[in-house]
């Protein structure tokens, strides 16, 4: 076998290190330990040099070093953990602060055992044995808790059978959990946001991945998890993030939102640095149902449109105190608008009722729709049309807590369902006319219960036939288990063709587009005739009952 230069020359340092390794081997005098060294170096090779360098030095501000490491010496159960359920955590290695994420690696209890035996031998660090007894305990206690669950999380699917006038292929898998895509709209560097605010750039000629943003980056936000859910490219080449803070504030727990805005570019011209354009806060929700912000986009009249979900399930005051027992405040449950060129902005709302719209989209019309999730209770997911309201007029209401779907007025969905305000119309959200996405059979407001609609975008008259002037909907799955079968709807992407009828109200005619799907989260035009599909994770049912891990991105390309 021949290797490029490059590549024998990388080669030659790694076997230069585990050379100087194989001399302190040579001389143990345990030979259940040698032999122990001696199998995790083909490991190491394997599964950690790339990152981690051949000689255990890592990578300056991106990997930390495992030679001569204090953290591999203070940490040995945290080194386990590391290797077996990956690490997501700002760790100090030798003086230096790492914010990176690593994914677990796949090596069974033995396995693990021996290439973290290697470590704990090699370039100075303290040494011992790490033995499968000592993994299999860690483990135990981690969210994969036996090798065979986390092989069974870590299978990517098979690719789905594209539709008509496309073709699919896998782009990249991800390392991080990620909730957006964000891009030129032409083919350039498309941008990935994670969950927790970090962000990388992916260059799809050369098929480089590089994290850019750390969540240390943040600077003027308090140094507390973050949870971001919404980002967007405007045409100077900067991103906007949507960001939520839990904050454990008096009398009562804060989210503390903001919108940040990056404010340079480093050496390759991505977008880094960034700052708070907007901060406010309210109640932190009722239990898990802090909805937040999420979505993000520019309108094509320059402003700048931000949803902002519930905070309730379904307008209930809650029990705590701490969590502020009312229901909906004056900003969430909405739709915001902003100037973007303000800089103390103000919000404007300019839609009320909408309970957790994760993504909204224009027609080709200038049409505006969101999608929202629907309550626990077995309500349908919507789908909604926006009017924008005049100068000195009230936004429209969509109904949130008081109506859900299309069902009749003054249905009790709870028995705290509030009573609607007199004299407030309620806008019914957009039927879907089927064949896919129906709740019995029937014409549905808008999908099955609990499939929970997540990207949305629109594809005009230059699209295969198969999505032309559509709007494509991924919905990421239910999260309820149970005996019927609402908890596989979702998985997928659907196809909308949208009618208005006479009375100004509208419908659609709904195809699944691509099927199954590990919960895709986000649908992103990457440039002509070429989308993205971002998938969250990798099962593409719930009946699995495995674990999650980080999922890809696959490209959907026109063929005609």
């Amino acid at each position: 076998m021949r290797f490029s230069r490059p590549v024998r020359s990388w080669l030659g340092c790694v076997l230069l290190g585990l050379a100087k390794v194989s001399a302190a081997v040579t001389a143990s005098a345990d030979p259940e330990l040698a032999a122990a060294i001696e199998r995790g170096q083909g490991l190491f090779l394997a599964n950690c040099a790339l990152c981690h360098g051949a000689t255990g030095d890592g990578v300056k501000n991106l990997y930390p070093p495992l030679a001569n490491s204090d953290w591999l010496r203070a940490n040995r159960s945290g080194a386990i953990r590391a290797v077996v359920s990956g690490l997501n955590e700002e760790i100090t290695v030798n003086g230096e602060r790492f914010h990176g994420q690593m994914p677990p690696i796949m090596l069974d209890d033995a396995a693990a055992a021996d290439v973290l035996t290697f470590v704990v031998n090699s370039w100075g660090n303290s040494g011992g044995r790490i033995t499968a007894d000592n993994v299999q305990a860690v483990r135990a206690t981690a969210e994969f808790k036996t090798y065979a669950q986390l092989r069974a999380a870590a299978d990517y699917p098979a690719l789905p059978q594209p539709p008509a006038g496309f073709a699919i292929r896998e782009l990249v898998r991800l390392n991080d959990f990620a909730t957006r895509l964000a891009s030129d709209g032409r083919g350039g560097k498309l941008y990935i946001l994670g969950r927790n605010g970090g962000v990388w750039r992916f260059d799809p000629a050369s098929g480089n991945l590089k994290q850019i943003i750390w969540p240390k980056d943040y600077v003027g936000l308090m140094p507390l998890d973050f949870q971001t859910l919404g980002m967007v490219r405007d045409d100077a080449g900067r991103l906007w993030i949507t960001i939520n803070q839990r904050v454990p504030a008096t009398p009562v727990v804060l989210n503390e939102c903001a919108i940040v805005r990056t404010t340079a570019f480093d050496a390759d011209g991505d977008p880094i640095a960034p700052r708070p354009w907007l901060q406010t806060s309210y109640p932190w929700g009722i239990g898990p149902y802090n909805h937040g912000l999420s979505d993000i986009r520019f309108g094509a009249d320059g402003l700048l449109y931000v949803s902002s979900g519930s905070r309730t399930d379904s307008g209930e005051a809650g029990v705590f105190s701490h969590l502020g027992q009312m229901g909906e405040v004056d900003i969430t449950a909405a739709m915001w608008r902003l100037d973007p060129m303000a800089s103390a902005p103000k919000i404007e709302i300019v839609a009320r009722g909408i309970r957790n719209a994760y993504s909204f989209a224009w027609d080709g019309a200038g049409h505006l729709f969101t999608v929202s999730n629907g309550p626990d209770a077995h309500a349908p997911e919507e789908m909604d049309f926006i009017t924008l309201p005049k100068p000195g007029q009230p936004p429209e209401h969509h109904g949130f807590p008081y109506q859900f779907g299309d069902a009749p007025a003054g249905t009790k969905w709870y028995p705290h369902t509030p009573d609607a305000p007199p004299g407030v119309k309620f806008i019914l959200p957009v039927v879907n006319l089927g064949p896919a996405g129906l709740m019995d059979g029937k014409p549905t407001s808008t999908f099955n219960a609990h499939s929970s609609p997540t990207g949305l975008t629109w594809l005009g008259d230059e699209w295969p036939e198969s999505a032309r002037n559509r709007f494509l909907v991924a919905r990421l799955g239910s999260f309820l288990a149970g005996p019927g079968p609402e908890e596989e709807h979702g998985f997928d992407v659907l196809a909308m063709k949208m009618e208005r009828r006479p009375e100004g109200t509208w419908a659609a005619r709904t195809e699944t587009f691509l099927a199954p799907l590990g919960r895709p989260i986000d649908i992103h035009i990457a440039g002509k005739g070429t989308l993205y599909v971002l998938e969250y994770t990798r099962p593409t049912t719930l009946k699995s009952r495995v674990g999650w891990l980080p999922g890809r991105i696959l490209e959907l390309k026109a063929t005609k």
